[in-house]
């Protein structure tokens, strides 16, 4: 295997503050719940995916947008502590860092998230350009969908230049243009998402359809499931370990961070996808986002 340090990672994505209140359930639409407990935690999917990423043992640079602001400032102090090339983290003078307000309850520890507009969606195409020295030499490119397409986009066509595997977690989902998904190595949707995407319910159809759709790897999380690998040979299930869940938030950021690591160390994605798995349901065992993802020596043991 090849040696951590050969496994370099670019994370294009947002970074927020998470503003969590656990309750005894979530509440109904209209309803007030009292008593819940309030913590405060680092997230935003790409910088949640970096941080997975950096404890996989990952060499990552992380291109992103924040705003001068405190939320700012902490979250890019918690990214440098995590050893994470923040240089591509730009400031946007004047506009809010990312804000996310996170529900968690019920006995799964399901979660309602929001997001507030913030200077992630300030992040451009030109932006990720001014990356591509580092993009060339990455090992794997990740980006979510809490950034402007465009910047997306622009990170997919520069991987595909390079000869660089592109993931894509598709999430928030929404619907994407043909060009994109042909220019994907992996698609990262859970159940949902795979749904949305393609209307199809059963996740093996929906990743046959991405897979027609351009594709080259479908791989569809499935919760405490596992995943599901898909592509146009066929598709092979991935089951997790079981865990006793305390909080969901993060588990599929840090299942790509790993990913993409793998992916980097040019592991077959056979040995990637059971090492990803075993790292996200280590860090549902855990409270908050990037706090709970497991180091190296962790998942290994």
């Amino acid at each position: 295997m090849p040696t951590s340090s050969s496994a370099h990672v670019v994370v294009i994505g947002s970074s927020n503050t998470d503003l969590v209140l656990s309750c005894d359930r979530l509440p109904r639409p209209g309803e007030t719940l009292l008593g819940g407990q309030f913590e405060q935690h680092h997230g935003g999917k790409g910088a949640n995916q970096a941080v997975a990423a950096a404890r996989a043992r990952g060499q990552v640079i992380f291109i992103g947008a924040r705003g001068n602001d405190d939320f700012g400032q902490a979250a890019a102090l918690a990214l440098k502590k995590e050893k994470i090339d923040i240089r591509r983290f730009v400031v946007r003078p004047k506009i809010s860092s990312g804000i996310a307000l996170i529900l968690v309850g019920g006995p799964s520890r399901d979660n309602m998230i929001a997001v507030a507009k913030s200077a992630n969606d300030t992040v451009t195409a030109r932006d990720i350009t001014a990356a591509s020295t580092e993009i060339r030499r990455a090992g794997a490119v990740i980006a979510q969908l809490e950034t402007p397409l465009p910047s997306v986009i622009a990170g997919a066509k520069l991987a595909k230049k390079h000869g660089i595997p592109f993931l894509l977690n598709p999430a928030p989902a929404r619907d994407l243009p043909a060009a994109l998904l042909k220019l994907v190595t992996i698609l990262t949707p859970n159940e949902s998402e795979a749904t949305l995407l393609t209307g199809e319910k059963n996740p093996e159809r929906a990743g046959r359809a991405l897979v027609k759709k351009g594709c080259q790897n479908v791989i569809i999380t499935l919760g405490a499931k596992g995943a599901l690998h898909v592509t146009a040979q066929g598709a092979k299930h991935f089951p997790a370990p079981k865990v006793k869940p305390v909080d969901t938030v993060g588990a599929g950021d840090c299942f790509n961070g790993w990913l993409a690591v793998g992916v980097a160390e040019k592991l077959p994605l056979e040995r990637a996808i059971p090492r990803a798995l075993r790292a996200a349901s280590l860090s549902v065992t855990r409270p908050g986002a990037q706090s709970s993802m497991p180091h190296r020596r962790e998942v290994s043991a």
